[in-house]
């Protein structure tokens, strides 16, 4: 019974010891103040017209008693800034308790009006907290972005997508067959959640190096404090060329974080060109970055890079890459598919079920490029008896030239700026690396003679290999 009692005592002391460090006494000293978890509440772009996720703001009160806020509000007292306090939706409060040595959440939502103006703009105001006559502010900005929104669009005569402002496709955008999209140099395609371009008809969408056309997923924010959107794959589902779809051409397009990336329908017509790809870079896809089947394909310059499966994958077709870069750190899988998927290409290790007379095996050439990532390069380990060809590449693998590698660089790191755990994925090349001056100067033509960046290949010397012309940081030139 004493040991009983003894330890009734022990736990009563420690409750009054424990409720005597909490004092619920709201202090109503003017030298009271509040922290703040960050002194700006910051969106990027802000969509006119449409509402932001949501931010949050921690707010602390450091001393030991209780503060009672008499004022949370926007100063300016519009609708532009919301704010959500203990639940309640609103843009001002009053009497807001908080708890010494506690803190409380306030969380910011943003919708601007849409104007005339065709540039971001910025639109700021504070958030003002006045505890005991104290007045506290956080910042409060966002840059407003005015669209065009476009819904359920079939495209069944000529149209041209222009670079004025950005276009916000919210679900399916269709070409049909014996109609033209053309999308002009600095155009921003902006794809919803599973939204997706399908071409039946035709797409021109030609950039230049000073005004590339983007195409990507609707979400500008950050998916964390130092990473934007742009580095989670599967945004929206990606751009499908029908089978029917031929003369497509794509330059200065940057293309990302899809779920299937670029497909090519089969066609199994080989005498027509389906896509003309130039200087253009598509990555991040939860899929291929690039599917082409039994088509007539050629790219120059090109990075194709993060994917879940395979970076390329190539069925059967005729096939020229040129000048161009294929790589994968893709950052949301630990298993990965050969960066090159070749597949109907003939030869000892064929299993194709598909009958070569109907459609024959793959031609293709690969020069002056770089094969190197997280993965194997290529699924075959043979080329003999196909009609494959890589002339000056520089892959991953061990190996040896043959009639089918042809001055290739063996088991050599290319040393790209890429740190896949800082989500920088950069294709351009350091000043030790093997690529340089390594290609084959006979490889080069009107289409390959300028990279994305607009510097020209060879101009002191054999060209670099890969979609990017090393630039030395005190020269201009390669």
């Amino acid at each position: 019974m004493r040991h009983i009692l003894s330890l009734l005592l022990v736990a009563v002391a420690a409750a009054f010891a424990l409720s005597s460090c909490i004092d619920d006494d709201i202090t109503t000293s003017p030298s009271a103040r509040l922290s703040f978890s960050r002194d700006t509440v910051s969106f990027d772009t802000v969509f006119t017209g449409q509402g932001t996720p949501t931010a949050r703001l921690l707010v602390f009160n450091r001393g030991k008693k209780a503060v009672s806020i008499s004022s949370i509000a926007v100063k300016g007292g519009d609708a532009h800034f919301q704010i959500n306090v203990d639940g309640q939706s609103g843009t001002s409060f009053s009497n807001v308790e908080i708890r010494g040595e506690d803190s409380i959440y306030v969380f910011v939502e943003c919708l601007l009006p849409e104007t005339a103006q065709k540039e971001p703009y910025l639109m700021e105001d504070e958030l003002e907290f006045v505890t005991n006559g104290n007045r506290q502010s956080v910042l409060l900005e966002a840059y407003g972005q005015n669209v065009k929104r476009l819904k359920g669009l079939k495209v069944s005569s000529d149209m041209t997508l222009t670079a004025d402002l950005p276009y916000v496709i919210s679900d399916s955008m269709v070409v049909e067959k014996g109609a033209t999209l053309t999308v002009e140099p600095g155009a921003k395609l902006l794809f919803h959640d599973k939204a997706s371009l399908t071409v039946n008809g035709t797409l021109k969408a030609r950039g230049d190096a000073s005004h590339k056309i983007d195409m990507r997923g609707d979400r500008l924010d950050n998916v964390l404090p130092d990473a934007s959107y742009d580095i989670m794959a599967g945004q929206w589902k990606g751009v499908r060329i029908g089978a029917e779809s031929f003369g497509n051409e794509m330059a200065y397009v940057n293309m990302r974080s899809t779920v299937e990336g670029l497909v090519l329908d089969s066609c199994g017509n080989l005498a027509d060109r389906k896509l003309l790809l130039e200087n253009s870079w598509l990555h991040n896809s939860q899929g291929n970055a690039f599917t082409s089947a039994y088509t007539r394909t050629e790219a120059y310059g090109c990075v194709f890079s993060e994917a879940a499966d395979n970076v390329v994958s190539l069925t059967g077709g005729s096939h020229i890459f040129s000048q161009c870069t294929f790589s994968n750190y893709y950052l949301f899988s630990g298993r990965f598919e050969p960066i090159l998927g070749l597949y109907h290409i003939g030869g000892e290790d064929e299993d194709s079920p598909v009958d070569p007379a109907v459609n024959p095996y793959m031609q293709a050439r690969f020069e002056n490029c770089i094969v190197y990532g997280m993965t194997a390069d290529i699924n075959r380990p043979s080329l003999d008896a196909t009609d494959v060809y890589l002339y000056n590449v520089l892959l991953k693998s061990e190996g040896e030239n043959d009639e089918h590698f042809v001055d290739c660089l063996w088991d050599q790191d290319p040393l790209f700026y890429t740190e896949r755990e800082k989500y920088i994925f950069n294709y351009r090349l350091r000043p030790d690396s093997p690529a340089i001056n390594a290609g084959n100067p006979q490889y080069l033509n009107a289409l390959n003679l300028y990279d994305m960046d607009g510097q020209r290949r060879g101009a002191a010397g054999n060209p670099t290999l890969g979609a990017y012309v090393y630039i030395p940081q005190d020269e201009e030139q390669e």
